[in-house]
């Protein structure tokens, strides 16, 4: 294959991934001098150690999130960052917020800022939602968990942000508002007592 036939497989690679690694270009037999060529050109850009993506293509908050999972694919995007995806806040936060386990490697250097929350067990694998972002499978905590989480960490985040978050649940829900749920994950998280107030409230 010619330079043109890499040039051309290697586009083909970031159409298809959204946010390619250096090993998806290896795999397809595209040459390492072709990224960086593609680079240089300004048709790619190269949003972190070893990952690239088409100039051009949206770079939103979304994408944000996209790029994030990308460089650790064990973490779990949650918090303000999940709060923000499922339209339950009006923060806006200035990185992107990751659940990691305890042994998980915390991505540094990155092109996106990381704020990386250490959490275990049940804790980090219950209430996770599989979004696809610019051909990226994006795990983000879903809205019950992220508003239950938000308590848990409301010394990070604040208390006022949690019951924000926890009204506009409340009220966005389309059928009954997800009680069971809550409370389930308020198990979970051990925050049933500083939540039941406010649940309380709200029901």
């Amino acid at each position: 294959m010619g330079p043109k036939g890499h040039r051309q497989r290697a586009l083909e690679v970031a159409r298809t991934r959204g946010i390619a690694r250096g090993s998806d270009f290896d795999a397809a037999g595209v040459p390492r001098m072709t990224l960086k060529r593609l680079t240089q050109e300004g048709v790619f850009l190269q949003v972190g150690r070893g990952l690239y993506r088409l100039a051009g293509s949206s770079s939103d908050v979304a994408t944000s999130l996209a790029e994030a999972a990308r460089l650790q694919p064990r973490g779990v995007i949650g918090l303000l960052s999940a709060l923000q995806f499922h339209d339950l806040t009006t923060q806006t936060p200035h990185a992107v917020w990751m659940l990691l386990g305890p042994k998980d490697w915390a991505p540094t250097s990155a092109p996106v800022q990381i704020r990386v929350i250490r959490a275990s067990g049940r804790a980090l694998s219950e209430g996770v939602e599989h979004h696809e972002i610019d051909q990226v499978p994006v795990p983000i905590t879903s809205p019950a968990k992220t508003v239950v989480d938000c308590f848990k960490y409301r010394n990070k985040i604040g208390l006022d942000v949690a019951v924000e978050a926890l009204r506009d649940l409340m009220r966005k829900s389309d059928r009954r508002p997800p009680v069971d749920e809550l409370w389930r994950f308020a198990e979970v998280d051990r925050v049933q007592s500083v939540m039941r107030p406010y649940l309380e409230a709200l029901t």
